[in-house]
């Protein structure tokens, strides 16, 4: 306690802000759950295993709306492993962390295992997303030189368009944080630890791979530093450790990716496994009703497993959920298109601005060192020379994202792995919000717009809260400010109404 009272007070308080959004969506999502009826989804529902008692029909009844769409298969994969193929679009790190929590959750309770995996989820992700916004405060710190937009933009962080999924069993907690705080590591210069966390947040999710962008960038940062200021006799030497760090790097972030693929060749490719036999007889009549392939079970060999290079992934998205590129683009996907809308827009208007910014240090790719740097003088905020590798990852995931995915998941794709979702929000508020203008210095004590005397619930002496401040003050708020935080706070609460009742969402 006594190290969490001398802890930074805008840390604190994105901490305990993070903390107090996840409670308040489990009880929204509770209490949407018991007076909304589930819709009929066409959605992955294994038949429960085992009898239901009394805190399993409890705990489904607080709890279940974080077992939707694909937190189904998260719980029944870190349940029962990779028995079905399409399972196998879902990458393991977060089941393998599941089953963790639940064989170290002291068992209390007489629970099913689904129920205990359940209950971990809410608990785990919960603190994932807390420490995903620690991480986005100190990454904004490094980045945008510039506390007050990455306080703000931590703060909006737990109010994300994505919110709901950050608290329901996904990944979307997992990977934001290992992403956020990989970033940081990079930024301060620890290239191993940033490549473990790069590593681990690729075992997540797939789109973890882009991140080695960051680490190819930061290596070509510092070549173009040795080409440009080098000495001739150790420049040879320098550049070797340079780009071998940067290849094992890139390794070290595909390689989780590499080995998954490999565990799903043998399970799936190599005869006479004998797993088929072992599985719950429930679970094998749910196979053959959807006709789903099961592990070590008799037929015909998976098509993609005669590929040349047989990557399970890629042919699970396109088998199983029509994942290609335009794909999407049918009349019938407009009103997907238009829940997509707002996100495409604002990151758009990000890059845009940046670019008008920069025009020169876009066309160098960030790689030409300004004089303003070399006096130690470089322009702070969003649009800062740092912030450009982050717009390009952002503006690369939109373009990727809206021509070869089901557009409207753009809102949680972004929202869980790109900083420019909240630091441009962030700038926008903080240039022409006039309740946020402040002419003080980077001295947390002198943020008076932003801190005031009133302490927040984590303890005495901890920064006011400005997102809270602007919404007690909406009336007086400028219609940018109001679509803004309108558009985090109404994706956050219709998520929690419409996903945690099987109906589409983001």
């Amino acid at each position: 306690m006594e190290l969490w009272s001398r802890a930074d007070p805008q840390l604190r308080e994105v901490v305990c802000f993070s903390l107090r959004c996840r409670a308040l969506a489990l009880l929204l999502q509770a209490v949407f759950n018991l007076l909304i009826p589930d819709h009929a989804a066409d959605a992955f529902r294994p038949p429960g295993q085992g009898a239901a008692g009394a805190w399993d029909a409890l705990l489904e009844r607080l709890l279940g709306g974080l077992a939707r769409w694909d937190g189904e298969h998260f719980l029944f994969i870190a349940e029962h492993g990779y028995l079905l193929e399409h399972s196998c679009a879902f990458l393991p790190l977060f089941p393998l962390g599941l089953r963790l929590a639940a064989a170290l959750l002291p068992p209390p309770l007489p629970l099913r295992p689904r129920s205990r995996l359940l209950l971990c989820a809410a608990l785990l992700n919960a603190l994932l997303a807390a420490l995903a916004a620690a991480a986005l405060l100190r990454l904004g710190r490094a980045v945008l030189r510039d506390r007050r937009q990455a306080f703000l933009a931590a703060l909006l962080f737990s109010l994300s368009p994505a919110g709901v999924f950050l608290a329901a069993a996904y990944s979307e907690s997992a990977f934001a944080c290992l992403a956020f705080g990989a970033m940081w590591r990079l930024e301060r210069g620890q290239g191993r630890l940033s490549a473990l966390l790069f590593s681990l947040a690729a075992a997540a999710r797939a789109n973890g791979l882009v991140n080695a962008g960051f680490a190819l960038h930061s290596s070509a940062r510092r070549l173009a530093r040795l080409l440009q200021g080098g000495s001739a006799p150790s420049l040879c030497g320098q550049l070797l450790r340079l780009l071998s760090a940067a290849a094992l790097t890139c390794a070290a972030i595909f390689l989780p990716f590499v080995l998954f693929q490999c565990f799903a060749y043998v399970r799936f490719c190599s005869p006479g496994t004998g797993l088929a036999p072992s599985a719950p007889e429930p679970l094998l009549q749910l196979a053959r009703d959807k006709g789903y392939r099961v592990a070590g079970a008799a037929g015909a060999e998976p098509p993609w497993c005669s590929q040349r290079f047989p990557v399970a992934y890629s042919y699970i998205q396109d088998t199983y959920w029509n994942v290609g590129f335009l794909r999407y683009f049918e009349l019938k996907q407009i009103p997907n298109f238009l829940l997509a809308l707002p996100v495409t827009l604002l990151c758009s208007w990000a890059a845009w601005t940046y670019v008008r910014a920069n025009p020169r240090h876009c066309l160098t790719l960030g790689l030409e060192r300004r004089k303003s740097e070399e006096r130690g003088k470089a322009r702070d905020g969003f649009c800062g020379p740092a912030a450009f590798v982050y717009v390009v990852h952002s503006t690369a995931l939109l373009l990727f994202g809206f021509c070869c995915m089901h557009v409207q998941v753009l809102t949680r794709f972004l929202g869980s792995s790109s900083p420019i979702l909240y630091w441009f929000p962030a700038y926008l508020l903080q240039e022409y919000e006039p309740l946020l203008r402040s002419t003080g210095t980077d001295d947390p004590k002198s943020e008076k717009p932003l801190l005031g005397k009133s302490g927040s619930s984590c303890g005495k002496g901890t920064s006011d809260n400005p997102v809270v401040r602007l919404l007690l003050n909406w009336r007086s708020l400028t219609p940018l400010s109001k679509s803004i935080l309108g558009f985090f706070l109404g994706y956050w609460l219709l998520g929690l109404i419409l996903h945690c009742n099987f109906y589409p969402w983001t």
